[in-house]
Order: C-alpha cells, then sequence, then structure tokens
C-alpha cells in the first residue's frame, strides 16, 4: 500500500509504505517505510503472531494517515 501526501503550498511532499511479509519463523511482518518524496526514507518492521494481526495494524496506520491527509 502506498500512500502520499502532497501540499504544494506548504512545499509538503510525503509518501507512507506499507508492506505485510512473512518471516521465516512463522510470524508476519509490517513494514513501514516513510519520508520525503524523491528522498530515501525511513523503514521500520514490527512482527506479529499472525497475518490477520499483521493486516489489524496496518489497516490502523492506514486509518490515521488518512486522517492526515494521505491519499
Amino acid at each position: 500500500m502506498y500512500l502520499r501526501r502532497i501540499e504544494h503550498t506548504a512545499n509538503l511532499y510525503r509518501y507512507y509504505r506499507l508492506q505485510i511479509v512473512r518471516g521465516l519463523f512463522d510470524d508476519w511482518g509490517l513494514i513501514r517505510e516513510w519520508g520525503r518524496i524523491g528522498s530515501t526514507g525511513r523503514m521500520r518492521t514490527d512482527w506479529f503472531d499472525s497475518e490477520d494481526d499483521a493486516k489489524d495494524a496496518r489497516f490502523e496506520l492506514h486509518m490515521q494517515k488518512a486522517k492526515r491527509g494521505y491519499e
């Protein structure tokens, strides 16, 4: 899932990427990457016991970002 927030008047060009991956030990990871469009961003991985937990966390983050203007 790739989200963007662009506000030309505020010189704001941001992105937020969410990806669910399977781990080596039957766990699931939610990879988050964020930063300014066109630059290398920051990355964080949170691990979960099940795919459903990872999907729930992704949905919560998606809703938080939508409230802040990400599309």
